[in-house]
């Protein structure tokens, strides 16, 4: 891209024209420019039309055939610990048991004496050994520190003997496992203990570098999932804070935590928050065995479990929606998703179906939804907030979710065509860190997903990672490049624009550019996803790619 005109440091009050690119825009199909004035997109069009504006505005931007695309959203993100993986231990590349001890040595050799050591992303199913680490295996790769080192999905996790040490009643509490995951209970106290030694500098120094990276993958918002079970108010009153006082993607912040009361409705809103959502787990997660199922897991002999039940969801949904608060939940296995209709139902027949689905309650994960749930999310205007990348990690025959479930129900999981033709909204997201901040990823990963039946159109994914994540809070002006919406985009090196479906007829009769639908990236498995090489929010740049 070629600037002219510097910058000021009014750059939020200048008024920019770009242009010579394509810019993906429902107002115009085939616009190749477009003017933000004060944070807002003022008008899109042709290159013709653009002569018009190119005197009359602070700068101009020779887009040089970049693609211009809404900023994503990514719907449900921990943005600290997304930060402390980028900073710390990471170890979802580890390809065996042994190389993720290894792993663990280094980063305890390195790291900072007196320091609580901190890591995530290990996966048993992808090893060989099909194991996790034994507690004495990790004693010895710590060297005897204390270690917090949660599996992929955050709902267990093993941890050395030092760490335990540090909070004294855990082998009585839920969960507690002598040498096995904890979960339940047992993990939430280690975890806390964990969180709680990092240091408000630490902390800070995290939260930057997530928010730095998603700007430099195109993501213009975050929801922030957080609550008391798997951060703290602190680190989300500390991540607010931090993102109004500086440039940044902005964060949506939800706070996991029951409401029984207009006065409990008002303590979420002093925090900042949009709603009382995001991780108010109704269950746990399919690769831990803790997610709440109809029937035995494939591999365990029972059914998960169960934090929520119907009259718990009722009572949270009743008292927000009276408070004019959102609601929401974590809810993956059938028998919680069961849960969350029937006390959504409920709280329905108490209020009424208007008040309800006028309040946008949404549902995090929502995977092992039925015909019937998919009906009621759809009655109930439930946005589900899905992570298409969780198929691309776990699906298909021989993955994860088939060791869990059998391949028979596994074929059931993530049916985003069936959410979209019933009209479910979707905001789709990436559960950072249990997978990568990866938008362009995230949105091949449904529209190719493992389950053909369940695919959608790259448009549909692409519109489900930007309109979607703000229609999810409540707004329905913005993640669109219209006059009149929020100037929050991206600027993208990408290769030839096409329009592509789950059926090849349609992919290949919509190139035509007669059909008037703006085009977007080739997704197609194997090819090259975009490079982006700019971020803006409300007009202002937040990231740009060094030379180019």
């Amino acid at each position: 891209m070629t600037e002219h005109n510097a910058p000021t440091p009014q750059a939020e009050h200048r008024t920019v024209l770009l242009r010579g690119g394509e810019v993906h825009s429902p107002a115009d199909p085939f616009a190749t420019a477009m003017v933000v004035e004060r944070g807002h997109v003022a008008w899109v069009g042709s290159e013709g039309a653009a002569d018009a504006f190119a005197t009359g505005v602070d700068e101009v931007i020779d887009l040089e055939g970049a693609l211009v695309t809404p900023a994503f959203t990514d719907a449900h993100v921990h943005t600290t610990s997304t930060g402390l993986a980028l900073t710390g231990l990471d170890l979802s590349g580890a390809r065996s048991l042994a190389g993720a001890l290894e792993l663990v040595r280094a980063h305890a050799a390195a790291a900072p004496a007196g320091r609580i050591l901190l890591g995530h992303g290990w996966d048993a199913t992808r090893w060989p050994e099909q194991r996790p680490p034994s507690r004495a295996e990790l004693d010895e790769a710590a060297g005897g520190r204390p270690l917090y080192l949660p599996r992929i999905d955050v709902h267990s996790a093993v941890v050395t003997t030092a760490l335990l040490d540090l909070v004294p009643g855990v082998t009585g509490l839920a969960g507690y496992h002598p040498d096995a995951p904890l979960t339940a209970a047992a993990h939430h106290a280690v975890r806390a203990a964990a969180h709680s030694a990092v240091t408000p500098p630490q902390r800070a120094e995290a939260q930057r570098a997530a928010l730095a990276h998603a700007a430099s993958l195109g993501i213009g918002t975050v929801h922030e999932c957080a609550g008391p079970e798997i951060s703290s108010e602190e680190d989300l009153t500390g991540l607010l804070k931090l993102s109004a006082e500086r440039p940044g993607p902005r964060v949506f912040g939800y706070w996991a935590e029951e409401v029984a009361s207009a006065k409990d409705a008002e303590r979420i809103r002093e925090l900042g928050a949009a709603g009382a959502a995001g991780d108010l787990f109704v269950d746990g997660s399919l690769g831990s065995h803790t997610a709440c199922l109809h029937d035995p897991y494939a591999d365990a002999p029972h059914t998960g479990t169960a934090h929520l039940d119907t009259a718990a969801v009722a009572a949270h949904v009743t008292a927000c929606t009276e408070s004019g608060l959102q609601a929401g939940f974590h809810a993956i296995g059938d028998a919680a998703l069961s849960s969350v209709v029937d006390g959504v139902r409920a709280a329905a027949e108490k209020l009424g179906l208007a008040r309800i689905r006028a309040a946008r309650h949404r549902v995090e994960h929502a995977e092992m939804l039925t015909p019937a749930t998919i009906a009621a999310f759809a009655e109930f205007g439930l946005t589900a907030s899905v992570q298409p990348a969780f198929d691309a990690a776990w699906g298909g025959e021989d993955g994860m979710y088939a060791q869990r479930l059998g391949p028979e129900r596994a074929r059931t999981l993530n049916p985003y065509a069936a959410l979209l033709r019933a009209g479910v909204p979707l905001a789709f997201g990436s559960d950072s860190p249990v997978t990568p901040l990866d938008p362009w990823g995230t949105v091949r990963a449904a529209a190719f997903h493992r389950t053909p039946e369940h695919r959608v159109s790259v448009r549909a994914a692409f519109t489900a990672h930007t309109r979607g994540g703000w229609r999810a809070v409540g707004r329905d002006d913005a993640g669109t490049l219209v006059p009149g919406a929020p100037a929050d985009y991206a600027v993208w090196r990408a290769g030839e624009l096409v329009v592509q479906a789950p059926d090849d007829r349609v992919a290949r009769w919509s190139t035509d550019p007669r059909s008037g639908t703006p085009g977007l990236p080739d997704l197609t498995p194997g090819a090259e996803l975009p490079v982006c090489l700019r971020t803006v929010v409300f007009g202002q740049t937040v990231y740009e790619r060094p030379n180019g």
